[in-house]
Order: C-alpha cells, then sequence, then structure tokens
C-alpha cells in the first residue's frame, strides 16, 4: 500500500508530537541543585572507610625491638600470610590495626613486648564485573576505593536499551564465601530522585543488569518461534478471473 505525501505528513507530525509530549515527562526532577562553579572540600577522603587488605597486598611487618624479624609478606590467595614468627595468619578483610593487633598477641609467644606495626607496601587492584545488559560487560580493576554502582554501570559503557533497570542487583560473597543477591535502588539514582542509591561496591562484587521483560519475550519468540515460522500477513486476489491465460496476481 502506499500513503500519499499528505498523509505521510500527517503521520510525522503525529509521531513528532507524540516524541515531544514524552520529552515533556521527564523522570527527572526539576528543582535538582545547580553544580557549583568549582568543587569544595566535602571532607570526603577523611570519610572513607579504614582499608581493608586484599589479596595479593604487599606488607611490611615491623618490628621496633627486634628489627632482625622485620620482613615483606604478600597476602596469599587464601587470603593468609606467613612470617618468621607466625605460620599462618588471617589478613584478607582485616584493618592494619586489627592485622597489627592480632600480631602483637601471637608475637608475644616468643618475645618480651614485641612491638609489632604492619605497612602496606603495595596495593593489590580492586576488582569488580559487570554483566548482562550493558553494552562492554566485564571485569574493571582500579586502585583505591572501589566503584561505586553507578561508576561500575559507566565502565561497563552504560545500560542497553533491553535493560530493567529498576532489577538490577549485586551478587556478593559473603561469610564462609556464600554468594548472596543484594537489590540496588538504580531507577531512582538514573532519575536524579535519590543520592545514596549510588551504593558502594565491594571488591569481587558482581554488577547484573537483567532484560526487560519486554526484551525476555522478543528474545523467546526469535529463538523458538521466529526461526522456525515465517508468517505472511499479506493477501492476493485475481484480475479478470474469467480468463485463467490472462490471470494477473496483485500481492500486498
Amino acid at each position: 500500500m502506499t500513503l500519499s505525501p499528505g498523509k505521510i505528513t500527517s503521520r510525522g507530525l503525529v509521531i513528532l508530537s507524540a516524541a515531544a509530549a514524552l520529552a515533556a515527562c521527564s523522570p527527572v526532577p526539576n528543582n535538582l541543585p545547580p553544580a557549583p562553579p568549582e568543587p569544595v572540600d566535602t571532607g570526603y577522603v577523611a570519610k572513607l572507610p579504614p582499608y581493608r587488605i586484599q589479596v595479593g597486598d604487599v606488607l611490611e611487618v615491623r618490628l621496633l625491638l627486634n628489627p632482625e624479624l622485620n620482613e615483606e609478606v604478600t597476602v596469599r590467595p587464601d587470603g593468609h600470610i606467613s612470617t618468621t614468627v607466625v605460620q599462618d595468619e588471617q589478613a584478607y578483610g582485616r584493618t592494619v590495626t586489627d592485622l597489627a593487633a592480632s600480631l602483637r598477641k601471637a608475637y608475644s609467644k616468643d618475645l618480651q613486648n614485641p612491638r609489632v606495626s604492619v605497612v602496606v607496601k603495595s596495593f593489590a587492584p580492586t576488582r569488580v564485573y559487570v554483566g548482562g545488559e550493558v553494552n562492554s560487560p566485564g571485569e574493571f580493576i582500579t586502585v583505591g576505593p572501589t566503584l561505586t554502582l553507578s561508576q561500575a554501570i559507566a565502565r561497563a559503557g552504560g545500560t542497553k536499551l533491553s535493560d530493567d533497570d529498576a532489577k538490577i542487583f549485586i551478587i556478593r560473597r559473603g561469610p564462609g564465601d556464600k554468594p548472596e543477591f543484594l537489590s540496588t535502588n538504580y531507577l531512582a539514582l538514573r532519575h536524579g530522585k535519590d543520592p545514596a542509591a549510588d551504593v558502594r561496591l565491594a571488591p569481587y562484587d558482581v554488577v547484573y543488569v537483567p532484560k526487560s521483560g519486554i526484551a525476555e519475550v522478543y528474545a523467546f519468540y526469535n529463538q523458538y518461534i521466529g526461526q522456525f515460522a515465517n508468517p505472511s500477513f499479506g493477501f492476493s486476489y485475481l484480475l479478470n478471473p474469467e480468463n485463467a491465460a490472462g490471470t494477473t496476481i496483485i500481492s500486498h
């Protein structure tokens, strides 16, 4: 079927009007405070939580009164360290102060009043993972504080049109290395409604962006129906049916 130029123009105007109406209904509120010309000192660095030792960190164990026992150790993949005096001590997930206190107690079995300190000589990069309906899924490495939810999704190139941003969740390894699912409120973050929804991720977190329900149905159709069926919604009719030899078939 061929549309006349007038009908095409009318349809285009309807589409443009609908697009303009949707644009006017933006979910982002209009009363957000303006960004300052220069960032102000908010004390953000001072309020960071204490650093927790990671696998691959290089630690220097120092003894003030027994310098011959000073040594550097690396946190093993099992999260433990070994020193000349202490054969096995968990370091992963602990603060430097906590580990030093634990080593001080262990060293006191062989030394009188050991004065033990721990210094992180080099930091292993932290890793988070983003998968699902994002443009560039993968592993993302940082040094220092871990990424926030919005930063991780930005590193992954943003979400696709087929995503369900109301159902984004985090997979995190909890106590005993058991995985748990954690919900997010990324939709409120994306619409500028709740800045607290930009949660900070933990090392090795997996952010998963699921497909929307419509995208799931479309994928199901393509996989199980579309590739096997080729429905035709056209029709045909005959001209000059009395004269079979001169029959003309017109399809739409």
